[in-house]
């Protein structure tokens, strides 16, 4: 900043708060502030004009205070110029690996072409990449060292593109950067936008929030004014895997199959709905067969009864479903089902040999059932959970466990008939023996159509940031 410009800001801040009470007994006064700015600094010269007007009323004092206010803010670089930067995915957050990722990147100039202060607005650069970032619990998991360099913060100098830049954890994996422009103008009120396309990759993790680690994927934007230090729109978004997909190939007669000519698709939207089908088709077939599963409930002393469920393979968003009946010779006082996934750390991450595995509970039903020949159960799988995958560091199961209360007495003995004779009356016992065990039963959870998880997903479609 100039020698003028500074003698210019002392002034204005000195008389800051002179100008309120101006306001009230010196209408001159702002008048008089104006024409000191303006011998200042002559870049003023429409304030000076109208300050020298001595017709003016209060309120235009006030307009010509503020116009003075704003133009130095704005020449003076208080309040720089700003660019908008909106990411849009068209489709929603969530997607299949190996589907085509598209985002609408729209670089927006704000200001009004009728403003005084307009003018356009220049971008060096702008470009684009995806990344998945792996952080793992120091407590849990004991990973070996990282060779790549730990970046906090933007360096002001910085003109290298790092999206990974200030995060936690590893970036595990990365598609090449794409560069959307170089050397934008935008003129006031004027937008321009790019579409980004990428494919996923197939072969990644599924992105994962658990207790000992985390997948997470983001679309990162850079864009870098002149000598201005790189920044950064990060988009979180949510991928799905699904086992199969990843030795799909595109059938060879596709291309002489006949197509509609008027019609214009692109080869890679045409490739990205044939893998969408094969996912439907191939979640359809594993999760639409039914067959009748038959488990005998016992415990040390005896059956309690039998367990039937109709198939363990289910896409998240489904309801398991299963039944039971309570004919054994071993009466059960209570039962409880809970939905649960089982996080285990591969035994060469272990922080500690042996440690325990992580469970999380995602629904739970608990039913009294003493006297009661037949129950059922419901438990939703969330469309926000993560269904179950393998890497070399984490495993990730799903499962359904019970518990069971049975009584050390037959099922008679539970009821105590009262004392009066004219009317009979059953009241439960005040003690009762009790015994109590657990089973486990191990079910398959598979991604769903990611469009369907894309209306619960917590992260949202557009994000934006101002430069």
């Amino acid at each position: 900043m100039s020698v003028e410009m500074e003698q210019l800001a002392e002034t204005w801040q000195a008389h800051s708060k002179e100008r309120q009470l101006s306001r009230q007994r010196e209408p001159g006064r702002i008048n008089q502030i104006a024409l000191e700015t303006q011998r200042a600094w002559p870049g003023f010269d429409g304030v000076a004009q109208r300050a020298e007007d001595g017709t003016q009323n209060m309120g235009c004092n006030q307009s010509c205070a503020g116009r003075l206010g704003s133009l130095w803010q704005v020449r003076s670089g208080a309040v720089p110029a700003m660019i908008e930067v909106v990411a849009k995915l068209g489709r929603g957050p969530v997607f299949l690996a190996g589907e085509m990722l598209e985002c609408v990147i729209t670089f927006t100039n704000p200001l009004s072409p009728a403003s005084t202060s307009a003018s356009s607005e220049m971008l060096a650069w702008a470009s684009a990449q995806i990344h998945c970032q792996f952080h793992a619990s120091e407590n849990r998991v004991a990973l070996p060292p990282s060779d790549g360099s730990k970046h906090d913060v933007q360096a002001e100098n910085e003109t290298v593109f790092v999206p990974n830049r200030g995060e936690r954890g590893q970036c595990i994996l990365s598609t090449p950067p794409k560069i959307l422009f170089c050397d934008l103008r935008l003129d006031p009120g004027e937008s321009k936008s790019y579409s980004y396309c990428e494919t996923l990759p197939i072969d990644g993790p599924p992105s994962f929030r658990g207790q000992s680690v985390k997948y997470v994927y983001k679309l990162t934007i850079g864009c870098q004014r002149v000598n201005s230090p790189i920044k950064l729109l990060r988009v979180p978004f949510r991928v799905l895997v699904l086992h199969g997909l990843k030795d799909y190939q595109c059938p060879q007669d596709e291309a002489v199959a006949p197509s509609n000519p008027f019609l214009e698709e692109e080869e890679g939207l045409k490739k990205d709905s044939r893998l969408a089908d094969l996912a439907t088709d191939l979640l359809m077939a594993a999760t639409s067969r039914r067959s009748l599963h038959l488990y005998n409930i016992s415990s040390s002393r005896g059956k309690v009864g039998t367990f039937c469920i109709f198939k363990t393979v289910y896409k998240i968003g489904e309801d398991v479903i299963g039944t039971f009946n309570f004919s054994g010779d071993i009466p059960c006082l209570q039962f409880s089902v809970s939905l649960q996934t089982e996080e285990s750390i591969q035994e060469e991450f272990q922080r500690r040999r042996g440690q325990p595995v992580s469970f999380s509970t995602h629904a739970r039903h608990q039913e009294a059932c003493l006297h009661t020949g037949q129950s059922s159960f419901s438990l939703p799988i969330p469309l926000s959970s993560t269904p179950g995958f393998t890497t070399n560091i984490v495993s990730l199961k799903w499962r359904l466990h019970f518990e069971f209360v049975t009584s050390g007495e037959s099922a008679g003995t539970c009821l105590v008939r009262g004392s009066q004779p004219e009317a009979v009356t059953w009241t439960g016992v005040e003690q009762i023996e009790v015994d109590t065990f657990s089973w486990d039963l191990p079910i398959k959870v598979l991604p769903t159509n990611p469009i369907l998880a894309s209306y619960v997903s917590q992260f949202s479609s557009t994000n934006s940031i101002t430069i």
